[in-house]
C-alpha cells in the first residue's frame, strides 16, 4: 500500500510538473504572440510617410516651394511648409516631388498572348489577362523609372479589343477596371476601299450599340411604369379586400342555394414589358457610345482618320481618343474643336504614306499641342518593356517643340483626366491617393534620378535600398 501510495504521489507530482511546464510553454508562446502583435501594431502605426522637397509640382505649371507632405492610409492627408513629421513616420527627402508617371497606352503587366490575340470582343476585359508573375522584373523596372500606372489593353490584332484597365506597376494591381474600349483602324497592306470599309464597320457597330442602349432605356422606363401600376392596383385590392370578401361570400351562398357553381372573374394583370435580347457585346460598346467610358481608336493614316471623324460626328456623347495619329496634324483644328485628345508615341518620321499625308515624327506632339489639341504620351502598346521609356519619350517630345509643362501633363494629369482618375491621381493634392515620385531634379531631365516611388501610399522603390 505504501509503495502504491508513493507511486501515486510521484505520478501526481509528475502531472503537476508537466502541467506547470505546459503552462510555462503556453505562457511563453502567448507572450511571444503578444510581442509579435505589439510589434505588428507598432509597424502598422508607423506607416505614415513624411515627404519633403525643395519643390513640389502640384500640377504642370503650378509649383510650391519648400513644401512637405504627410501620407497616411494611402492618401495625402496634409501639405504645407510648416509641417512636422508624425512620430514614427518614415521621412524621405528630395529636390522635387511630383505625381507619378502614367502610361496611357501600354501592355505592361498583360499576358503576351492576350496582348497580341484577335480572339476578343467588346465585352472582353483586360483585367482577366493580367500576368504580374512572369513580368515581375519588368514591373520592378517600371517602378524604378517612375512609371507607376499604365492603361493596358489586349487584342492587338482585333478590330475591337474590349475593355482596357488602368493598373499599378507594383504587382499589376487594377486601379480602374473599366478604363476604355479600344478599336483599331491600322491594318497594314489594305487597299483604300478596304480601309474605309473598316471605318464603316466600326460606325455600324457603334450605331447598333446606340440603338441597343435606346431600346434598353425604353424597356427600363416601361418596366418602371408597369411596376408602379401593379403596386397601385395591389394597394387598391388590399383596401377593398374586406368589402370584396363579403360580397363574394354572399355570391357563394346564393349559388349554393340555387345549386349552381360560382364562376369568378379572374384578375388579369397587365402584360409585363419585354426588353431587348441581352447582348453583352452591344451593351459594352454602348457604354462608350454614351460617354460612360472613353473610346480609344488606334488610327494612323489620313484616309481612315478623315473617315473616322466624319462618321462619328453624330455620336455627340462619345468621348473619343485617338491613339497613334501620325497624320493627326492634318485634322488638328477639328480635333481641338471636338476636344479629342491624341496619344502620341514620339518617334522619327516615317517616309511614305498617302498623298497629302503629314508625318512630323518627334515634332508631332509639339505641333498638335500648339494647335490646341490635348496631347498624351504613351509607349504605343507594342511591347511590355516599352513603358519603361515613357519619361524618355516625354523628354524627346520636349526636345522637338513640346513645352515642358505640356509634356509633364501628357504623362501625369492628362491620362488621369482622360481616363477618369483625376479625383484619385495625376496631381499632388490633399485627399488624393499618394502615387508620387521623389526626384533628385526636374522630372524630365536626363540627369534626374528617382529617389523614391510611392504607389498607393506605399514605398515601392527607394534608391540605395
Amino acid at each position: 500500500m505504501r509503495s502504491h501510495s508513493s507511486r501515486s504521489h510521484r505520478c501526481l507530482a509528475t502531472r503537476r510538473l508537466r502541467t506547470f511546464g505546459l503552462a510555462l510553454t503556453l505562457g511563453a508562446g502567448l507572450a511571444a504572440t503578444s510581442l509579435a502583435a505589439q510589434e505588428a501594431a507598432e509597424t502598422e502605426a508607423s506607416t505614415d510617410l513624411f515627404l519633403r522637397a525643395n519643390k513640389v509640382i502640384v500640377s504642370p505649371g503650378k509649383t510650391l516651394e519648400g513644401v512637405s507632405l504627410i501620407v497616411r492610409d494611402g492618401r495625402i492627408i496634409a501639405m504645407g511648409d510648416d509641417l512636422a513629421a508624425p512620430e514614427g513616420a518614415q521621412t524621405i527627402e528630395g529636390e522635387v516631388i511630383c505625381a507619378a508617371f502614367i502610361d496611357p497606352w501600354s501592355v505592361a503587366g498583360v499576358d503576351a498572348s492576350s496582348a497580341g490575340t484577335d480572339r476578343v470582343d467588346t465585352a472582353t476585359r483586360a483585367t482577366d489577362a493580367l500576368d504580374p508573375y512572369r513580368q515581375d522584373e519588368l514591373l520592378e523596372d517600371l517602378v524604378e523609372s517612375g512609371v507607376l500606372m499604365m492603361r493596358v489593353e489586349i487584342g492587338r490584332s482585333a478590330a475591337v479589343s474590349g475593355v482596357g484597365a488602368v493598373i499599378r506597376a507594383a504587382g499589376a494591381e487594377p486601379v480602374l477596371a473599366d478604363a476604355a474600349l479600344t478599336a483599331r483602324l491600322d491594318s497594314p497592306g489594305l487597299d483604300p476601299v478596304s480601309r474605309v470599309g473598316q471605318v464603316d464597320r466600326l460606325a455600324s457597330a457603334l450605331t447598333a450599340a446606340q440603338k441597343y442602349a435606346a431600346d434598353v432605356a425604353v424597356y427600363e422606363r416601361d418596366l418602371k411604369v408597369w411596376k408602379e401600376e401593379i403596386a397601385e392596383k395591389e394597394k387598391e385590392l388590399a383596401e377593398d379586400f374586406k368589402k370584396a370578401k363579403k360580397a363574394r361570400d354572399k355570391k357563394v351562398k346564393e349559388a349554393e342555394e340555387d345549386g349552381e357553381e360560382l364562376k369568378e372573374k379572374k384578375y388579369k394583370e397587365d402584360k409585363r414589358p419585354r426588353g431587348p435580347k441581352l447582348d453583352p457585346k452591344k451593351a459594352s460598346l454602348a457604354r462608350a457610345v454614351g460617354g460612360e467610358v472613353p473610346m480609344v481608336v488606334h488610327v494612323e493614316q489620313a484616309l481612315e482618320l478623315r473617315e473616322l471623324l466624319r462618321v462619328t460626328r453624330g455620336f455627340t456623347r462619345m468621348r473619343m481618343v485617338i491613339a497613334g495619329g501620325r497624320s493627326a496634324l492634318l485634322f488638328a483644328d477639328e480635333l481641338a474643336e471636338r476636344g479629342i485628345p491624341v496619344i502620341v508615341t514620339p518617334s522619327p518620321g516615317s517616309p511614305g504614306g498617302d498623298v497629302g499625308e503629314m508625318d512630323p515624327g518627334f515634332a508631332l506632339a509639339g505641333e498638335l499641342s500648339a494647335r490646341g489639341v490635348e496631347v498624351l504620351i504613351g509607349s504605343g502598346a507594342t511591347s511590355a518593356s516599352a513603358s519603361v521609356n515613357l519619361p524618355l519619350l516625354a523628354a524627346a517630345a520636349v526636345g522637338h517643340g513640346l513645352g515642358e509643362d505640356a509634356a509633364l501633363h501628357a504623362i501625369t494629369r492628362g491620362p488621369a483626366r482622360v481616363f477618369d482618375l483625376q479625383s484619385k491621381v495625376g496631381t499632388v493634392q490633399r485627399g488624393l491617393h499618394a502615387d508620387l515620385l521623389v526626384l533628385s531634379g526636374d522630372p524630365l531631365s536626363s540627369s534626374t534620378r528617382v529617389l523614391a516611388s510611392i504607389s498607393g501610399g506605399k514605398v515601392v522603390h527607394q534608391a540605395g535600398n
